[in-house]
């Protein structure tokens, strides 16, 4: 009976077509290739689970670094604003050069010039809207910190007359300048001698006239002939200067 079976199967593999034994062979590299491809998505599967992996862990390392530095800049600007407050706190008269500009948040705008003064140059100038003699407007720029203004440069007048065309309407304003009885010259108001610098007169002031007389600005057409003689007794608007303030 053992040699009949053997004889079948040979003849069973003797009966195979050759279209049989191509399928098989086909069927064998489809399963080899199918490992195949099953073995590299494995390994892609991996390797894309790692760099998630450690790109969760950057993240995850950069987020806590942010929130150090986060945390640390919160309390260096917590620190910061506590020295703000003190500083003003302790000096008020900054707030004349730092004035709240939005009363929701208590921004504060600097300036090197007050409240009020209108920086050109190196200058702070303030032009008075109240009307006094020459002596009094002097003190009332001394009580300012300044004095009644002193035009050193062509550039410091064109300033003065716009500005003065701008908000006076035509009317004047007490410049530092004031003549002496004894002989006649002009000095402005710090003793310094009017020769010396630029002079924009209307009318060149008589030296021989004994009376006490100022300066003023009273802007017109031409700036180079703006000042004019007047008693220093007459009730004028003023021009206020000061130095800008600086840190050092």
């Amino acid at each position: 009976m053992g040699v009949n079976n053997g004889s079948t199967l040979l003849e069973e593999e003797k009966t195979q077509t050759p279209a049989d034994k191509s399928w098989f062979s086909q069927y064998t590299q489809l399963a080899h290739y199918f490992s195949l491809l099953c073995f590299l998505l494995t390994i892609i599967t991996l390797l894309l689970t790692f760099c998630l992996l450690q790109i969760t862990l950057v993240f995850q390392s950069q987020s806590k670094l942010r929130e150090t530095k986060v945390r640390d800049l919160t309390n260096r600007l917590e620190k910061l604003n506590q020295s703000y407050r003190f500083l003003f706190s302790q000096y008020p008269a900054l707030n004349q050069y730092c004035p709240v500009s939005n009363s929701t948040t208590g921004e504060r705008k600097c300036s090197p010039c007050p409240a009020g003064w209108t920086s050109e140059g190196e200058k702070c100038f303030l032009f008075s809207q109240d009307r006094a003699d020459w002596i009094s407007s002097q003190y009332r720029c001394m009580a300012l910190g300044g004095a009644v203004v002193q035009v050193r440069t062509e550039e410091e007048q064109v300033f003065l007359w716009k500005t003065a065309q701008s908000l006076s309407q035509g009317d004047s304003y007490w410049l530092g300048l004031r003549s002496s009885s004894a002989d006649g010259s002009w000095q402005w108001s710090d003793g310094s001698l009017m020769e010396k610098g630029p002079q924009f007169w209307q009318r060149e002031p008589d030296k021989t006239d004994g009376r006490e007389l100022c300066g003023r600005l009273t802007p017109g057409d031409n700036y180079r002939r703006t000042w004019f003689v007047s008693r220093c007794s007459s009730q004028l608007r003023s021009i206020c200067e000061r130095r800008q303030s600086t840190l050092q």
